[in-house]
This record gives structure tokens, sequence and C-alpha cells, in this order.
């Protein structure tokens, strides 16, 4: 049984772009979980990882060492194989003093008709250390699922922190996204976060930027395209409480049809009047020069869209 779902759940990571033989190879740290139970987990040169089983998910713990720069990305796989179930993971990461090393996750929920996964995060990253995170979703095709993401982040003094989240394959279901980052002294933070909402998919964002320290510098981008009855609301905060930090947050959602409801807020707040805090938010349809166009050249109406909407979410 153990066997087969481990097989199934890197078969559907494969599908969605993934290299599942990451999980099969002994100098890669990974970790991969179905409902509550970890199927696999391996450590690397500098890379702790521990987990625990709990009723309803997993307590997972990522230690990069001081100065080791990871050779190759950790993979983590959450999943949830079974139309019903439910999956909290608690992940608790430490990035120590002058470490570097990217994290590539996959959330699989193929199935999903009532899946509920939560996910709280609590990350630190240490002085003159690099982190950057990049995670894939998929939810399947039934729109059945609620998936609300929190983490908290503080990044150290010189220290990089880039987070890429993604879910433009299939239905997006109900998401409440909910991430927050604290930036130490010249520390330098990048979020990108890409959804395409179809049917009745509901999209909740908020992402909060505190530049508490002098010179920090971040960037905030969301794409979000909805098509149908999907709707969003994407709140985007930036804080400039130090000297000379700078911060910017951008935010596009593009509406295919007319039942879609797209709601963007940007916040910006500045308490050092040497510090400089920006925002461009828009919303707006498919660009009809760039449909006649493509139209033009042989694709049909929803081909050319297809095309449009790859172009913004790239």
């Amino acid at each position: 049984m153990v066997l087969k779902e481990f097989e199934t759940l890197l078969n559907i990571y494969e599908k969605v772009g993934g290299n599942k033989d990451v999980f099969k190879q002994r100098n890669v740290a990974n970790l991969l979980i179905q409902e509550n139970r970890v199927l696999n987990s391996n450590n690397a040169e500098g890379v702790i990882m521990e987990s625990r089983q709990t009723r309803n998910g997993v307590i997972a713990n990522l230690l990069v060492k001081q100065k080791v720069k990871v050779k190759n990305p950790v993979h983590l796989c959450f999943g949830v194989l079974p139309k019903e179930g439910r999956q909290e993971i608690m992940m608790n990461i430490s990035v120590e003093d002058g470490a570097e090393v990217e994290v590539v996750a996959h959330c699989l929920f193929p199935n999903a008709v009532k899946v509920i996964h939560k996910m709280d995060a609590d990350i630190k990253i240490g002085k003159n250390a690099k982190f950057k995170y990049q995670e894939t979703h998929y939810h399947g095709n039934y729109g059945g699922i609620r998936v609300i993401p929190r983490a908290r982040v503080s990044v150290g003094k010189n220290s990089l922190y880039e987070n890429i989240f993604s879910l433009i394959i299939g239905r997006v279901g109900f998401l409440d996204f909910d991430y927050e980052v604290n930036c130490d002294e010249k520390s330098v933070v990048d979020l990108a976060m890409k959804v395409y909402g179809k049917e009745d998919d509901s999209i909740k964002v908020r992402e909060s930027v505190n530049l508490n320290g002098k010179e920090s510098k971040s960037l905030v981008k969301t794409r979000v395209v909805l098509k149908d009855k999907a709707k969003a609301e994407v709140i985007g905060e930036t804080y400039g409480n130090a000297p000379y930090a700078h911060g910017h947050v951008d935010c596009t959602e593009i509406l295919i049809g007319r039942g879609a409801v797209a709601k963007a807020i940007p916040i910006v707040a500045v308490k050092d009047d040497r510090a400089k805090v920006t925002h461009e938010a828009a919303i707006g349809s498919i660009d009809k020069r760039q449909l006649e166009t493509l139209m033009a050249r042989g694709l049909n109406e929803e081909e050319a869209i297809n095309v449009i909407v790859k172009g913004i979410l790239k």
C-alpha cells in the first residue's frame, strides 16, 4: 500500500513538471508526505530533516547548518490522494548564518472533492544567508479543496529570501494565502505569486513585508487570472520602517468573461522619511489587439486566450 502510494505520488509529481528521481537519490535531501504519513525522508550533507506524524498531518523540521552551501535543491512533496481528507503540516525551517539553499516543493491533490490542506510555516534565515523556495500546486479538476498556507518569515542581516508560489494547472478551489516577512538590515526579499482561477474558485491572498532594517529591500509581485465565476482578493502590504528601505508592491489581475470578480488592495506605509515604498495595481481584461493578432495567425479564440494567459503567468 505504502509503495503504491509512493509511486502514484511520484508519477503525478512528474506530470506537473517535477523530477521523480530526486526522491531516490541519496545525495538529495527530500521529504514526501501522503496525508499524515511520511513515505520518504532523506538528509544530505549539511541538511538535517526531522519529521513526526500527528493525527492529521506532520510536524517537519528542516535545518541547514552554518555556512553550508547546499549543492542540490531540497525537494518536498505533500499530497492527499483520496477524494476526501485533511492534511496539516507544521513546518519549521532554519537557515543558519552564511548558509545557502534552494527548496523545491510540490503540493499534490489530484482527486480532491472534500480535502483540507493547512500549512503553518515558521522560517528563520540567519545573517549573510540565501534561501530560495519554489512551491507548485496541483489541485485536480473538481475544485473541492481548501488550501490554507500561513508563513511567518524572518530574514537576517544581508540575507536573501525568494519565494515563488504557482497554482496554474487545474482548479484552485478555495485558497487563503497569508505570508508575513520581517526584514533585517540590508536584506532582500522577492515574493512572486501566479494563480489561475476558474469556474467558482475563490482566492484570497495577503502578503505583508516589514522593512525593519536599514537599506532593506523588497518586491511583492502577484499575477492572477480569473475566468468564469472565479473571484479573488489580493492584499499586498509593505511597511518602510527603517532608513533607506525600499519596497514595491506590483499586482495585476486579468478577467476573462463577465462573471469573474477581482479586488486588489495595495497597502504601503512609511515610518521613516528616508524610506521609499511604492505600489501599482491593475485590473483589466485580455488585450483585444493581442487576441486579434493571434487569431489572425490561425488560432481560435480559446487557443489565443491560453497563449496570452501563459505569457502573463510565465
